[in-house]
């Protein structure tokens, strides 16, 4: 998610967490999540707090270390995420940009 259309209709930070969180293969503590979406610990640590409230994460702690999942409900988010960041990048790649004389040629007419 680097490319612009991705800035525009998601906050990045927030997506990459979500979508982070979708692979199940990693066990995700809050310093790999944030390390992972390029965010501070602190804003992960209160992004997960909003999305436990909201009921899309869910944590388990073993002893001192919590590890973080999705719960179904932001699984299907993560899911949705990760298809509209798909469509956005492949439009993206067939986006064609006009040269810039060829732009002010045609607000002229």
């Amino acid at each position: 998610m680097t490319n612009e259309f991705n800035n525009i209709l998601f906050k990045g930070k927030q997506a990459k967490i979500i979508m982070a969180l979708s692979d199940k293969n990693q066990r995700w503590y809050l310093a790999t999540l944030a390390k992972s979406a390029n965010a501070t610990y602190v804003h992960t640590s209160k992004f997960i707090a909003k999305c436990q409230e909201l009921g899309i994460v869910e944590a388990e702690v073993h002893g001192k270390i919590k590890t973080l999942r999705l719960t179904e409900k932001g699984q299907s988010i993560a899911n949705n995420l990760i298809s509209i960041a798909s469509m956005l990048e492949a439009g993206n790649a067939n986006l064609q940009i006009a040269p810039k004389s060829e732009h002010l040629e045609k607000q002229e007419k």
